[in-house]
């Protein structure tokens, strides 16, 4: 039974750059993995692409041809994707085993409110695969309390839409320390905690203050749910992926026993020398960010020369 991973959400959540550094990770630790665009509008794609929407259905084909807009021309391309389901499974198919990292469009209302894509993903576990919705989110939204409150309802919404393992996963975490400083520690966002906390910063937003009474009756939504928390995620940052890659193998079962096997002693010798470590993320990614940024370049350039070492040392025997 093959594993997969969904990646969705909004534009500029780093989607591509996301799987593009997975595909190189679960490479590295020698999982054999294959990555499939179904973003009908991304002509510029990063990484190796083993099966391409774009073959079938181009976004601007569907915007001259139908004379529709960007957004619904997305929702039209991928209506024309669920009609045309043989030829996406025929290539799936091809792919075997492979670990399958699938690059979502990245409009919202096709994984809140829309049945084109929850369609097609249905077909996709009809296939047999073991399904992990990744769910990403600019970690920029949370210098701003409404940014972050609207981001909870849309990471609440897609869950309810697409009934799969999640997580929620904070993007681009290593930009965070150049931003304004927040207000609250990390792990306040990435736990949701109490969020009455924030209803004081919302009356301070321009405009916001009449809306009192809605965002206090959003926070007690969210909270009443309790479903949604984030992971952190850098993604040029090795050990930040191994983590999430660690989280990501429980939520999606690939702990208890995968198909191929490849990589699992690689990805155990990782585990033993720490990179799955839990570490105070307010530490790491705030407040002594650079310190640790040096210490892992060391740790790294240790290990490049412990391998040149003992392939030395192979080479004289």
């Amino acid at each position: 039974m093959p594993f997969a991973q969904l990646v969705i959400g909004p534009p500029g959540s780093g989607k591509s750059t996301y799987t593009f550094g997975m595909h190189q990770y679960l490479s590295a630790i020698g999982r054999k993995s294959s990555c499939v665009n179904l973003d009908p509008a991304n002509d510029h794609v990063q990484y190796p692409c083993a099966v391409d929407v774009r073959d079938l259905v181009k976004l601007e084909d569907v915007m001259d041809e139908e004379t529709l807009g960007p957004n619904g021309s997305v929702v039209y391309a991928m209506e024309c994707v669920e009609e045309n389901w043989g030829w996406m499974e025929q290539r799936l198919k091809r792919l075997g085993e492979d670990y399958v990292i699938f690059d979502c469009p990245g409009q919202v209302e096709l994984f809140t409110v829309h049945d084109s894509l929850r369609k097609i993903i249905r077909k996709i576990e009809k296939m047999g695969y073991r399904l992990t919705v990744i769910n990403l989110s600019d970690s920029h939204y949370l210098t701003t309390p409404s940014k972050f409150i609207s981001i909870l309802l849309l990471s609440l919404r897609s869950m309810l839409n697409l009934p799969y393992p999640t997580l929620h996963v904070l993007s681009k975490i290593d930009l965070l320390s150049t931003y304004s400083p927040l207000p609250f520690r990390l792990d306040f966002y990435t736990e949701v905690q109490d969020l009455t906390h924030l209803i004081p910063l919302l009356e301070q937003e321009p405009g916001m203050k009449k809306f009192a009474k809605l965002n206090e009756a959003i926070c007690e939504l969210v909270e009443n749910f309790g479903l949604v928390g984030f992971e952190v995620l850098a993604v040029e940052d090795r050990k930040s992926m191994t983590r999430l890659l660690q989280a990501i193998d429980r939520a999606g079962g690939y702990v208890f026993g995968s198909s191929e096997g490849a990589g699992d002693d690689v990805f155990q010798l990782a585990m033993r020398q720490g990179w799955g470590e839990e570490v105070d993320i307010q530490e790491r990614w705030v407040d002594r960010k650079e310190e640790y940024d040096e210490m892992e370049r060391r740790e790294m350039e240790e290990a490049r020369e412990r391998v040149l070492a003992e392939g030395e040392a192979m080479g004289g025997m």
